[in-house]
């Protein structure tokens, strides 16, 4: 009798642990599932293409595929936001140029100062590369950022503040380890609303965005490396496992503030980086100073450390030069199964 009651129980435990496992399996399909058609409508509804000719750089000579070949984005981060409304006519805040590496399994980030020195073609003359974007949009910007570097971009990603603010709350603030006190304004300009001290702490989104704005502190180009360093503790927050039963409200939080050129296909192949614990991320700079040039001020790059960039991005990608100098094709294609 004891021994039947046991075969009873053990039956009852492997009956009630299999239907909790199905269960379970059964609610992460289905969350998978809401998850996949959430940011298949949130990446449908932000896509736009620009005006470039067979939709492509005119640096390749061939149409790039991310799921086989290293690629280019170049992530814009507008001033603006529903309480700026500024639309097309914002400049750029942030310019972050990302190159990936499919063999490599390796992300490099350049920070690209707002106050560069630069020609933009839509102008017609030398100016701040954050203008580019007033004038342009983000059309104007890359192909600024094309003759600057000579180095091809093949999508782009365009967000503003409120898409900022709104991921690191979504995302329950994040861990940073603030250099310095600073008293900044948030993102509807309310003067000396943002208090920071000195230290490892937890920032909300307003937090993070006064932290990765500020100018008043140090340069140009340490607040470039600060934004590269943010971001790169959003991606290991949004990518950990922790974070999965936020991604819901991550993905709604983008989906209003974004624009860009990838489809959500050509989105889904970056899917392999995210998930890839051991992806190396790099941070690339310029080196140069800022000067008043004009009425204004101006950061100038260093041809020397201009043409080191170049060089290591171009590497990066893996691209060789044509018989046409201003013309690129994919040396070797990695396909990833």
């Amino acid at each position: 009798m004891p021994k039947t009651k046991y075969k009873s129980k053990k039956r009852n435990w492997l009956l009630y642990s299999g239907l909790f496992i199905l269960l379970l399996i059964t609610v992460v399909i289905g969350y998978s599932i809401h998850l996949y058609q959430q940011t298949e409508n949130m990446v449908n509804e932000s896509h736009e293409q620009i005006d470039r000719k067979e939709s492509k750089s005119e640096l390749r000579s061939d149409h790039v595929d991310p799921v086989k070949d290293n690629v280019s984005v170049l992530f814009l981060g507008t001033d603006t936001s529903e309480h700026r409304q500024y639309g097309e006519s914002s400049r750029t805040d942030a310019i972050i140029l990302a190159t990936f590496n499919k063999f490599e399994r390796s992300i490099k980030l350049l920070s690209i100062p707002r106050d560069t020195y630069v020609f933009v073609p839509k102008v017609g003359n030398y100016t701040k590369i954050n203008h580019a974007h007033f004038y342009g949009g983000p059309i104007s910007t890359i192909e600024t950022i094309e003759q600057f570097l000579d180095v091809p971009i093949d999508y782009y990603v365009r967000m503003n503040f409120d898409a900022f603010v709104e991921v690191v709350d979504a995302l329950d603030g994040i861990l940073f380890d603030v250099p310095y006190e600073i008293v900044e304004s948030d993102s509807h300009d309310n003067k000396n609303t943002i208090h920071l001290t000195p230290g490892y702490q937890k920032l909300n989104g307003e937090q993070a965005l006064a932290l990765a704005r500020t100018r008043k502190y140090d340069s140009d180009v340490d607040r470039g490396k600060r934004q590269q360093e943010i971001i790169k503790v959003i991606i290991s927050k949004t990518t950990s496992i922790s974070s999965v039963p936020k991604l819901s409200n991550v993905i709604e939080a983008i989906g209003d503030n974004l624009k860009t050129n990838l489809s959500f296909q050509e989105m889904k192949s970056f899917l392999s980086y995210g998930l890839d614990k051991d992806i190396e991320i790099e941070t690339v700079n310029f080196e140069g100073k800022g000067s008043y040039m004009n009425g204004g001020w101006y950061y100038q790059i260093e041809e020397e450390s201009k043409r080191r960039v170049q060089q290591e991005l171009k590497n990066h990608l893996d691209i060789v030069i044509t018989n046409n100098p201003s013309l690129y094709h994919i040396g070797i294609s990695f396909s990833i199964k």
